[in-house]
């Protein structure tokens, strides 16, 4: 399931990057320390939006947002699986925007895969009992990165 977007739609000043391949100047900017908005839909289609960390895996063109079960993000996504979402992040007049179907994984795996990642990039996060991740498989990256 792709992103809602028309594909008609051409942004200025943005490049489009391949979410299996980012240059190197992407790659950096999804390592450093940046928080984002991810952005994902209600049950009457309105958009819901949450700052988040999250982490990206280029080899599995997946990005994770940890989270707890009873977190509004995580609600919606569990009630719509597979819905589109986006991650925007920003810093200055740099930014990317990542667009992807979501899904709430409860695995002990995932939630140990994204702990780690989050871990790495930002902070060890507070031990939590009901702790899930959001993966978003990505299929459409835009931004502005240098």
């Amino acid at each position: 399931m792709g992103s809602p977007r028309r594909p008609d739609v051409h942004y200025r000043s943005a490049m489009n990057f391949d979410p299996a391949s980012p240059t190197v100047g992407l790659r950096a900017f999804l390592e450093e320390r940046h928080l984002a908005t991810l952005t994902v839909l209600r049950g009457d289609g309105t958009p819901q939006v949450s700052p988040v960390g999250f982490t990206y895996d280029p080899e599995r063109q997946l990005a994770r947002v940890i989270t707890w079960a009873d977190s509004w993000k995580a609600r919606h996504t569990a009630a719509r699986p597979g819905s589109p979402v986006a991650i925007c992040s920003v810093d200055g007049g740099r930014w990317v925007t990542l667009y992807g179907a979501a899904t709430v994984a409860t695995s002990e795996e995932s939630i140990a895969e994204g702990v780690r990642r989050y871990a790495e990039r930002y902070r060890p996060p507070q031990e939590r009992d009901d702790r899930v991740v959001i993966e978003v498989v990505v299929d459409e990256m835009i931004g502005r990165i240098p």
